[in-house]
């Protein structure tokens, strides 16, 4: 029993899951998160600051949000910038709480006061407790090559050097093992102003002592757009073997308003998040035609998301004071589902990704207000994508359907198999026309589940005074595994079918 749609009759949308064609794995990088040392993400979000005493700190991360993080989950996390990064002084973050000094943070154009009692030991903390892997973004715009050696020898050398008996001082005997390094952030801009040929210089020097550090670490360098990145590799083309992951950043800022947006607006703001895989396609282009067959480089899209005008620090619509906080409502959840699901297709070439940021700031999962807490739709959208985490994507394509203005298919699909099963997330873009969906390609053990986020506004989300007013429920399916599947899904929705194997 399926319950019927009000409005307008239903569009036919077929969708073909094609699972004898294998596209790659979905790693658990692509569903990373970002921490910045900007607004109240990591103080106030993540971080409760309170009196020292002694060498102690009364703070501590928010159990509440530490808790909706375990259940999202956050298999990769990005600290401390961002433009933040080439401000910081790893040294600052360590030791005795009461000792480390008060710094003048800056990110965005906006000044932090930095207690610095969220420091290196801290965030590694609490990215074991996540069961996250780290990512640390290294200082090139104020720092030097040896601050930068000096951090990566301080978390995982397993030698006897006085760095290292530090880091025991300090509570860690072993190595933390971090893998992931960025040299420096957004350097065409916040990071120093580089053109590509000096910055791509300078990383060459930072690379070069890097390794001889430690060999393992996977070293990120900055991206932009496509001429910078051609430029940067072409510098590099003798030395593409010092680059593992090349960084770019995408954010999304022709949606309009972030909650009194039009039916133009909303359809503006759902082509640009698509427009991200086309970003992605163009760079792995940019990397095949530089480096060859001579290295292997991923692309690390470690910083995207929706900026809505009222977040930015520039125009009419700029909230005072900044805060690069905003509304988060069902239209930014449909714009993250359409990103992932373009990431799944690019799993081969997309090597990690950091969605901006993971508390209060930018298009964040999470909110805090006091002591209140809550989910946003973004934060719904990935949890109905958590199943296709280290599965294999495979295709899903859609062979009927309406199309929209712009000539993509208004209901579009992602799928990935794996020993849990099949799973499809599929998106209704329709603004105002429900959809009747039939998966077919299948493989089932009778079993088969679905899971709804929708509300009848697009423009609908969660705040502190109604934390679960967009919630995912149950949805009907309807089918078997000889005759495939079918859901209505309401306009502007995804959903999440799960299927089970016979094998």
């Amino acid at each position: 029993m399926r319950a019927a749609l009000q409005g307008p009759p239903l569009t036919v949308t077929t969708i073909e899951i094609r699972l004898d064609e294998p596209i790659g794995t979905i790693s658990p990088r692509l569903y990373g998160h970002f921490a910045e040392h900007l607004g109240r993400c990591c103080y106030d979000g993540l971080w409760d600051s309170a009196e020292v005493t002694g060498d102690h700190v009364a703070g501590r991360f928010r159990r509440d949000v530490v808790e909706a993080l375990h259940e999202l989950p956050v298999p990769l996390l990005r600290w401390p910038g961002g433009c933040y990064a080439d401000h910081y002084h790893w040294r600052d973050g360590i030791g005795p709480v009461s000792a480390r000094p008060r710094r003048l943070g800056m990110s965005c154009s906006l000044q932090v006061e930095d207690d610095n009692s969220l420091g290196t030991h801290e965030f590694l903390q609490l990215c074991a407790e996540l069961g996250a892997e780290p990512y640390l973004a290294g200082n090139v715009g104020t720092g030097s090559p040896q601050e930068l050696c000096d951090w990566l020898e301080y978390c995982n050398s397993p030698r006897d050097t006085t760095l290292t008996r530090e880091r025991a001082g300090n509570g860690r005997a072993a190595p933390f093992d971090v893998r992931l390094w960025g040299v420096g952030n957004e350097n065409w801009g916040c990071g120093g102003n580089f053109d590509a040929v000096t910055y791509a210089l300078e990383y060459r020097r930072y690379a070069t002592m890097l390794r001889h550090i430690d060999p393992s670490a996977e070293l990120v360098i900055c991206g932009e757009e496509d001429d910078w990145n051609a430029k940067l590799l072409d510098t590099l083309a003798a030395d593409v073997h010092l680059v593992d992951h090349l960084s770019i950043h995408t954010y999304w800022r022709n949606g309009g308003p972030e909650t009194g947006f039009t039916e133009d607006d909303y359809y503006a703001l759902l082509t640009e998040a698509r427009g991200t895989e086309t970003f992605i396609e163009r760079t792995a282009e940019i990397i095949a035609d530089a480096a060859g067959d001579k290295q292997r480089i991923g692309i690390a899209l470690d910083e995207w998301g929706v900026w809505h005008p009222e977040a930015r620090r520039l125009g009419p619509a700029s909230r005072r004071p900044i805060t690069y906080e905003q509304a988060n409502t069902l239209r930014d959840a449909l714009a993250v589902a359409l990103t992932l699901h373009g990431f799944h297709r690019q799993c081969n070439v997309l090597t990690l990704a950091n969605l901006a940021q993971i508390v209060n700031v930018l298009q964040a999962p999470i909110m805090t207000d006091g002591d209140r807490m809550w989910r946003t739709a973004t934060y719904h959208a990935l949890r109905l994508h958590a199943r296709h985490i280290a599965a294999t994507a495979v295709p899903a394509t859609t062979i009927a359907g309406d199309i929209l203005s712009d000539g993509s298919a208004a209901v579009t699909g992602s799928a990935s198999t794996g020993g849990h099963g099949t799973t499809i997330s599929i998106v209704n873009q329709h603004y105002d026309r429900g959809a009747e969906v039939h998966v077919s390609g299948t493989r089932g053990s009778g079993e088969a589940t679905a899971d709804l986020l929708a509300a009848d506004n697009p423009a609908s989300g969660n705040d502190a005074q109604v934390p679960d007013r967009l919630i995912p429920v149950p949805l009907s399916i309807a089918g078997n595994d000889r005759d495939g599947w079918r859901i209505d899904l309401p306009p502007h929705s995804l959903a999440t079918l799960s299927f089970g194997h016979n094998d």
